[in-house]
């Protein structure tokens, strides 16, 4: 039995938690994004009510994989070795692994899947005809089961990525449990106000679908063991939002200066 009093008595734990709940957070916007646009493809008065489940079912499987936790450091264990050379890296190791743990696979299957969301939702974007696919999540009818459905996958993925990051930055359960429950409060109160900016600006639809190509992408590359350091993919993503910000002030100024001319032409 740990004492709460005791370790969080040291300073090096509340650093720790600072760092540990930035993180959580910077990793759940991934999974918020992703909720976010397959919620805003539902009815109207069902997105809500999408939202909360996805992201209860986040912190639900967040706080499970947390009381397993022997078991999920065990998925970072060798599964099978393909026995292969990888091509030479920079100072002659592969560039790639060829032993894969359940984490990998895991890891691979998400951004596969992640990468066939996002490009099936941008080809609806650009040629919206339909399609009859138990994954469409452009027609009304099916579409809270479908999407609950695609949630709860992605949230897995998510969920053992987060849990790994958490196990990796500390050994206290209580710093933990408590940065991922901040994590996911911090989403549940910007899931609405996040979704209904996407919702209300669709050139966002489009970057936010970008995002998420390249975070499949980079799950992919993590599973062969190619790892693309955070900071880049999250440095990358805030400059695209700072341009896109800038557009739609552009945007914004333009309308503004056409309902002012058609105003004074009026007089």
């Amino acid at each position: 039995m740990f004492d709460a009093f005791t370790i969080f008595a040291q300073p090096e734990a509340w650093a720790a938690l600072i760092a540990l709940v930035i993180m959580e957070v910077v990793l759940g916007i991934d999974n918020l994004i992703f909720i976010s646009i397959l919620s805003n493809k539902l009815p109207e008065h069902q997105r809500q009510r999408a939202r909360r489940i996805g992201i209860s079912l986040a912190l639900i499987m967040r706080l499970a994989l947390l009381s397993i936790i022997a078991w999920l450091v065990g998925l970072t264990a060798v599964v099978f070795d393909l026995g292969i050379e990888g091509a030479p890296g920079a100072h002659g190791a592969p560039s790639f692994e060829t032993a894969f743990s359940w984490r990998d696979l895991i890891l691979i299957a998400g951004g596969l899947f992640l990468v066939w969301k996002a490009t099936k939702e941008i080809r609806h974007s650009v040629d919206p005809s339909p399609v009859d696919d138990i994954f469409d999540t452009s027609r009304a009818a099916m579409n809270f089961g479908a999407a609950i459905f695609q949630i709860i996958l992605l949230d897995m993925v998510f969920s053992i990525d987060s849990i790994l990051t958490a196990v990796g930055m500390t050994e206290h359960l209580v710093i933990m449990v408590i940065a991922v429950l901040a994590a996911v409060a911090t989403m549940m109160l910007a899931a609405d106000p996040l979704a209904n900016f996407i919702n209300n600006n669709p050139t966002v639809v489009m970057l936010a679908l970008g995002f998420l190509l390249m975070i499949g992408a980079v799950l992919i590359a993590d599973g062969f063991g190619v790892h693309v350091p955070k900071g880049y993919i999250y440095a990358a993503m805030a400059f695209s939002a700072l341009v896109e910000g800038l557009n739609m002030l552009q945007r914004r100024a333009r309308r503004g200066k056409g309902e002012g001319g058609s105003a004074g032409g009026d007089h």
